[in-house]
């Protein structure tokens, strides 16, 4: 269990960010009217605050600390939910009204993949850059903002929206899983990640895979009396790649891919290798990680074979580890208005970390930026997409809220007592 920390409206509950954690408490509302609401409508510096503070592997504790300090100042409501690590890493709950129950949920993620890239903007043209521009800094501030251009024009009521950011979502979910405990129950959540300014019907499925070779060291002038890890890995690889090649393709998502993200093995030109490594990610357009897992396994042992005998079983030269539980592909809500033709994404989301709490809770992937250049050295997005993207959310929100209304009329309507 993960126990949260209460910030209202500028004033913290503790002395220092999360120094020690605490049972959640009743939240007072800041005040009998929304006269506390200060909201910032400066989308770029908000943007650049964000992008220019680090907060990769596990380094979200600065990032997360201004965030907060920045929300209180609008007047919101921020609770914090604690991770754990040193420094302490957490998540972040805001929201500008007096109900912490919100019925539409604003959501990303606030950590990003390494390394750091230094954030820069050229005003002539309009380009940003940076580690976190694009992944996904750009849709925490365009959320952000679009929720304020809302509140601040009166389209929405500050108890109708909350936002929620998460840390490591890039590296298997655990800030996302742990929000499962704030017990939210939003009628709509709509995801940040980028998308080109595209709502996205869906996204692949995941799993992560480890393969570990077990050899026997010998001199390299002698080989015949070790085992090379290095070559029973390469052998179980190509078992896989060809497995992969003859997977199931999917309409809608394309083909099942693999990725052989990382290597080790051996210790020195001369030495037969006793160990080697390999870490997959596997991108799920068919079937489920449970039909999947069965094969690998059937894969890789086939494609050992030739280093087994009567005196050597396969399990002696290989062992894989699946590293992630993985899952299937993900369908996403994506009939909305004034978005053209959805699009589907290879890559995996927080969406399906977070577990559904209400019936027919409707969930969006939306954002700026392309996926093309966001873990890459040349990341970056544009003025333009900042300012579309907040368009863009307010549309969403403004959706997402006519959709439930309409939902709530329609059960009301067969309520026998009404």
């Amino acid at each position: 269990m993960h126990f949260p920390t209460i910030l209202i409206a500028g004033a913290l509950f503790q002395s220092s960010v999360i120094a020690k954690t605490q049972p959640a408490q009743d939240v007072l509302a800041p005040a009998s009217s929304y006269d506390h609401l200060h909201l910032t409508h400066d989308l770029l510096a908000f943007h650049k605050n964000l992008t220019q503070i680090e907060s990769i592997s596990g380094n979200e504790h600065d990032v997360g600390v201004w965030l907060t300090k920045s929300l209180q100042s609008q007047g919101y409501t921020v609770e914090q939910q604690s991770l754990g690590g040193k420094p302490p890493r957490f998540n972040l709950l805001a929201w500008p009204g007096k109900k912490r129950e919100t019925r539409v949920l604003l959501s990303s993620h606030i950590y990003t993949v390494p390394p750091f890239w230094p954030y820069t903007h050229n005003a002539s043209t309009g380009v940003i850059t940076g580690r976190g521009s694009v992944d996904a800094k750009g849709s925490v501030a365009t959320q952000v903002l679009a929720l304020n251009g809302l509140l601040e024009s009166g389209e929405v009521s500050p108890d109708d929206v909350g936002l929620l950011f998460v840390v490591g979502e890039e590296t298997g979910g655990d800030g996302m899983r742990a929000a499962n405990d704030l017990n939210l129950k939003p009628k709509s959540i709509i995801f940040g990640e980028p998308t080109e300014g595209r709502l996205c019907a869906g996204h692949k499925g995941n799993l992560g895979a480890k393969i570990i070779a077990k050899g026997k060291a010998a001199h390299s002038g002698y080989p015949w009396l070790g085992r090379s890890a290095n070559e029973v890995l390469v052998a179980a690889l190509g078992g896989v790649m060809e497995l992969v090649k003859g997977l199931p393709t999917s309409e809608k998502y394309g083909s099942t891919t693999m990725n052989i993200g990382r290597m080790e093995g051996g210790v020195a030109a001369n030495v037969v290798p006793e160990s080697a490594s390999a870490s997959l990610a596997f991108r799920l357009a068919e079937g489920t990680p449970e039909t999947l897992k069965p094969l690998v396994v059937e894969a890789v042992e086939k494609a050992v074979a030739a280093f087994v005998d009567k005196d050597v079983k396969a399990s002696d030269v290989v062992e894989i580890i699946f590293t992630s539980a993985g899952y299937g592909p993900i369908a996403i809500d994506s009939n909305v208005p004034g978005f053209g033709k959805p699009i589907t994404v290879n890559y995996g989301t927080d969406i399906p970390n977070l577990k559904q709490t209400v019936k027919g809770q409707k969930r969006y992937l939306y954002g700026p930026g392309s996926i093309l250049v966001a873990h890459s050295d040349h990341e970056a997005t544009t003025e333009k997409e900042l300012f579309d993207a907040v368009d863009g959310y307010k549309t969403l929100i403004l959706h997402a809220m006519i959709k439930d209304d309409a939902r709530e009329q329609l059960r009301d309507a067969r309520r026998p007592d009404l």
